[in-house]
């Protein structure tokens, strides 16, 4: 076995581990174990259990965002796009990657380190998601009212919260990921009105920045 095949066992077997019995499942033993490899490869290859366990997350977020990146780059509406995110939910769910970052972000609240290293993996996602978005809002009038990357934090950070939510409330995650549909329809609505509709809509945009109502600001990127 070559040593890029054992560090792939390594880090293959410790997201297993993530995946299942937790963070706090994840010990040298355990994961020598899970991967047939000898114990003492553990730490020639990664130095500590917590180093393994950070480089395991940005391994699982890695390979997430390669297998979803065409589907993003294709989506042609925010509707399509939250499909994707349903679909991605779903099966990340069952392969195991959310609750890795789960695990990550828990450790995180008292770990800077695993904070640190949840915000990266976080940021992979982001930054997929907000590409997709400001293609599809290039020419819409929504784009004057949102700010694009804020939107596409929103809409990860949706979906990875509510893999912790619908732990204890499924119905209640289908039922906000249903309003997430209902956001993009109404996205949709806007960008098919005509130039005199979009016209009154830039207007009233503008009365509602002088009146200074939260949100409605202009950012673009």
């Amino acid at each position: 076995m070559t040593a890029s095949e054992t560090r792939e066992r390594l880090l293959r077997a410790t997201i297993d581990l993530l995946a299942g019995p937790g963070i706090g499942g994840v010990s040298a033993r355990a994961v020598a174990s899970a991967s047939g490899v000898n114990q003492a490869l553990v730490f020639y290859h990664f130095t500590s259990v917590p180093l393994l366990v950070r480089e395991s997350a940005r391994h699982s977020t890695r390979l997430a965002v390669q297998r979803y990146r065409p589907a993003l780059a294709q989506a042609s509406s925010l509707t399509a796009l939250l499909a994707v995110g349903r679909r991605l939910h779903a099966e990340e769910s069952a392969r195991g990657a959310v609750r890795v970052m789960a695990q990550l972000l828990a450790a995180g609240q008292s770990d800077p380190e695993h904070a640190e290293t949840a915000r990266e993996c976080l940021e992979l996602w982001f930054a997929e998601v907000a590409r997709a978005v400001r293609r599809l809002l290039t020419d819409s009038p929504v784009r004057d009212l949102v700010d694009v990357d804020a939107l596409a934090r929103a809409i990860g950070a949706a979906f990875i919260g509510l893999e912790l939510y619908e732990g204890v409330d499924p119905a209640g995650a289908e039922a906000a990921l249903d309003s997430l549909a209902g956001v993009g329809v109404l996205i949709e609505v806007l960008d098919g009105l005509n130039a005199l509709e979009r016209t009154l809509l830039q207007k009233r945009i503008t009365q509602l920045r002088g009146r200074g109502t939260p949100g409605a600001t202009s950012r673009r990127p």
